[in-house]
């Protein structure tokens, strides 16, 4: 049987070696990794809180590097609950969509409700626009403790946590900053290194309580310890406060008060 030969095209794209592509990747990626390790702020996890922060920071002009445990971006911002993705905010929170230029409907007074994805692409994207650098599949390990003051942070690659200790052991690595915002969600996994530490206490959410939660999200945003800030719902867990569920308006404003609140720390020092 004679053998098929693949018919000739039209050439479309440019010639490049598969080499060359593998180079691009690895240089790029180790340039954001060894500038990132000396940043002014590193954000943990790039949910809605955590986004926010990071470009509101590099908008100031701060460099702001952001890590990221999963291989997307934007946490829990995608979906408004139950599986559905409709996201919706609470009046003052849709100014934040529209700097972003985000449209969103009006539903009642006072409430508002988007796509998640148009809302997270829009948000990530300007975190890019702004500056902002990432790497994602890194998984937050240890902070960098000096002197009683956070100075950083350790990773590691996040697959290496789900191999068994018997067969590897890879140790992790340090970036260090000049503060470091948790926005981890509900793992707090910055607090919680200090909580097993005794050097602060860790409470856990209370049941829903949407109003009362948004607010109390936002007043507690701030420095839990030197060079920490918390922000967005480990605001939530470290300080016992209700969950609100599905609704973001909250950890929009909570994330642009802990830039706000990095910022002035950082001048300070």
């Amino acid at each position: 049987m004679q053998k098929a030969t693949q018919k000739e095209v039209p050439k479309i794209f440019a010639d490049v070696k598969e080499m060359e592509i593998t180079r691009a990747i690895a240089n790029e990626f180790h340039s954001v990794l060894v500038d990132g390790a000396d940043s002014d702020v590193i954000i943990i996890g790039a949910g809605p809180a955590g986004l926010t922060a990071s470009k509101e920071l590099a908008t100031m002009g701060f460099k702001t590097l952001v890590i990221e445990q999963n291989n997307y971006l934007g946490g829990g911002y995608w979906l408004g609950g139950y599986m559905m993705n409709p996201v919706t905010v609470r009046e003052p929170a849709q100014k934040i969509w529209d700097e972003l230029g985000i449209p969103y409907k009006k539903v009642s007074d006072g409430l508002y409700l988007t796509p998640g994805p148009h809302a997270v692409s829009k948000l990530i994207a300007a975190a890019c626009d702004a500056g902002v650098k990432f790497l994602n599949l890194t998984k937050f390990d240890d902070l960098v403790l000096k002197n009683r003051r956070v100075g950083g942070v350790v990773v590691n690659w996040m697959p290496v946590s789900a191999l068994p200790r018997n067969i590897t052991c890879v140790d992790p690595v340090a970036l260090e900053s000049k503060m470091v915002i948790d926005a981890s969600g509900h793992d707090s996994v910055a607090v919680k290194r200090l909580v097993d530490r005794k050097l602060v206490e860790w409470k856990g959410m209370d049941p829903m309580w949407v109003d009362d939660g948004e607010n109390r999200v936002v007043y507690n945003t701030g420095e839990i310890f030197p060079g920490l800030v918390l922000a967005g719902m480990s605001v939530t867990e470290t300080y016992g406060i209700a969950r609100m569920g599905p609704t973001y308006g909250s950890m929009l404003l909570s994330g642009k008060k802990a830039a706000e609140v990095t910022a002035a720390k950082i001048k300070e020092l």
